[in-house]
């Protein structure tokens, strides 16, 4: 098989959108493109990507509603293109889900650094989908846990964060959304109990964590090796 990463980018300009599909074609990436929205979708139902390159500005639906939709069934890093610049802009677009924010005009190298960045974050795996964590490793597949003496004991709510977290590595997620995602009853504090009870099955200091992070304002962030 094919281990090249595959890009899909969206953009409705097309000569940006051709000139974004032979600069990253040029620089080892398998590139497909989209328009529009409605076709981005299609692709991403029926092909399998690693990353997505995708303007905010398009007729229709925009960037960041896209983006907001795919995270209903999907966990593919998003890298947003837009000229909308502002602050408020760039945390709208990370809080819907997206890995990265690249505003326009770009020099073509950060658009390559950020592109190869967002890969590295979202591929900590070895061979079987695993993600390391030390002397842990993770099947998301499986939901199990394995440490250097076997496997590791997680409780219902324990296995359902860690899934939440393994599934958007080096991407921080509030509390909130992670209780929601998690399942979790009570208030946003019950995530804060299970993410102690994890730090001491993964962590070799729980009190000082190296993969199971504190983001302040933002929540928590998983860090594979």
């Amino acid at each position: 098989m094919d281990d090249t990463p595959h890009i899909l980018v969206v953009d409705d300009d097309t000569r940006l959108r051709e000139l974004l599909r032979k600069f990253l074609s040029e620089n080892g990436f398998r590139v497909t493109t989209s328009a529009d929205a409605a076709d981005a979708r299609r692709m991403l139902r029926s092909l399998e990507f690693d990353l997505v390159v995708l303007d905010v500005m398009m007729p229709g639906e925009s960037g960041f509603e896209l983006t907001s939709g795919l995270r209903e069934f999907s966990e593919v890093p998003i890298l947003l293109l837009t000229a909308m610049g502002e602050p408020e802009d760039r945390i709208d677009g990370l809080e819907r889900g997206a890995d990265d924010y690249l505003s326009k005009p770009f020099e073509p190298r950060e658009l390559l650094a950020r592109v190869r960045s967002i890969l590295r974050r979202a591929a900590p795996r070895r061979e079987g989908g695993e993600i390391l964590l030390g002397e842990h490793h993770y099947d998301p597949g499986r939901q199990q846990l394995h440490g250097p003496d076997g496997p590791v004991r997680l409780t219902g709510a324990e296995a359902r964060l860690l899934q939440v977290l393994a599934a958007n590595p080096g991407h921080p997620i509030s509390r909130e959304v992670l209780q929601e995602q998690s399942k979790l009853g009570g208030t946003v504090r019950a995530v804060d109990v299970q993410v102690t009870r994890l730090r001491r099955k993964i962590e070799p200091d729980p009190k000082v964590p190296r993969y199971l992070q504190t983001i302040r304002g933002q929540g928590y962030v998983l860090w594979p090796d």
